[in-house]
């Protein structure tokens, strides 16, 4: 090949590579811009990642009244208060002047309330602070006594009937009353465990009534 000649081929390729260059530019450019948003980490770390979720209410009820009801379309507790704050992180609500009522499968009414309360979703389980009192009634057609707990702390389940406290508590069960430094009730086991010092104040029962006799009559 002559000298001319070379030059020639060379010129070619030179006005080919200038055709193609910005091609070629842009494909390696898009490699690197690929290869950085894999590799390079980001401050918030990545668009995907989950934030946790923040102890902080996500929102606030004032002067309400929550019901809830079971599969059957029984009505199963109400929540009431002046004012209430749900946290989404536990699923709790922080209710201020909390009054409480549930009902359990023997129709048998409980109430209890307290200046500050945590509740779970369904409300049947309530941390009570503050001047804390839960009554269940006496269930409907029994004889079963009236149970009243009284106490700063109180945490009530409600669907097993169940209280505990680990600070001083009083329980008042028909006439009797007890108190103890700290307490466990089952009532659906008839169950109570108390324990520091213990006292008690058993009133007697009044005997039954002896059904009144005919007198005998005396044959004429």
């Amino acid at each position: 090949m002559s000298v001319a000649g070379g030059w020639r081929w060379l010129r070619r390729t030179g006005d080919r590579l200038a055709i193609y260059l910005p091609v070629i530019l842009m494909g390696l450019l898009a490699a690197g811009t690929y290869w950085l948003a894999r590799n390079t980490p980001t401050l918030l770390g990545g668009a995907d990642a989950e934030r946790p979720v923040s102890h902080d209410p996500d929102y606030f009820m004032r002067g309400f009244s929550v019901k809830t009801f079971d599969a059957g379309g029984r009505l199963k507790s109400e929540v009431f208060g002046t004012e209430a704050r749900h946290y989404p992180d536990t699923d709790t609500l922080e209710i201020d002047m909390a009054r409480i009522r549930s009902y359990g499968e023997d129709g048998a009414l409980t109430v209890a309330t307290a200046k500050r309360a945590l509740s779970n979703a369904d409300g049947s389980e309530v941390q009570l602070m503050g001047d804390a009192v839960v009554v269940r009634e006496t269930p409907p057609g029994t004889t079963t006594p009236r149970l009243e707990y009284r106490g700063e702390f109180l945490h009530a389940f409600m669907d097993t009937e169940r209280v505990r406290s680990h600070k001083p508590v009083t329980l008042i069960r028909g006439t009797d009353v007890f108190t103890a430094d700290s307490m466990e009730y089952d009532n659906l086991d008839a169950i109570m465990v108390l324990r520091g010092r213990v006292r008690g104040v058993l009133q007697p029962r009044a005997p039954a009534t002896a059904a009144p006799t005919a007198a005998p009559r005396t044959a004429p």
